[in-house]
């Protein structure tokens, strides 16, 4: 089963609020997803953003792909470049 990370919409029209979500690759935006593992306000003056980094390195290890927004949105954080480092790490 091929798994994507990505955003799914919450909140009411034109007040989006975003879940992060690992999802099969296959289901809806807004449709079934296997495991929340963070959040994203874009609204407030200073962006509300938080994902739990230990379920966001397990999933990429497992092999999640992290779509373009999800992607730009770990890599403020370092998370991206926290499991490329792990990789090499791995690899020696």
């Amino acid at each position: 089963m091929a798994t994507k990370i990505r955003l799914m919409r919450m909140g009411r029209k034109k007040r989006p609020f975003y879940r992060i979500v690992v999802a099969d690759s296959r289901t809806r935006r807004d449709g079934a997803f296997i495991e929340i593992i963070g959040t994203y306000n874009p609204l407030p003056n200073e962006t509300e953003l938080k994902i739990d980094e230990e379920k966001a390195l397990k999933w990429l290890s497992v092999g999640a792909i992290p779509t373009d927004t999800a992607k730009s949105l770990m890599s403020k954080l370092g998370i991206i470049k926290k499991f490329a480092e792990n990789k090499v790490k791995a690899g020696k």
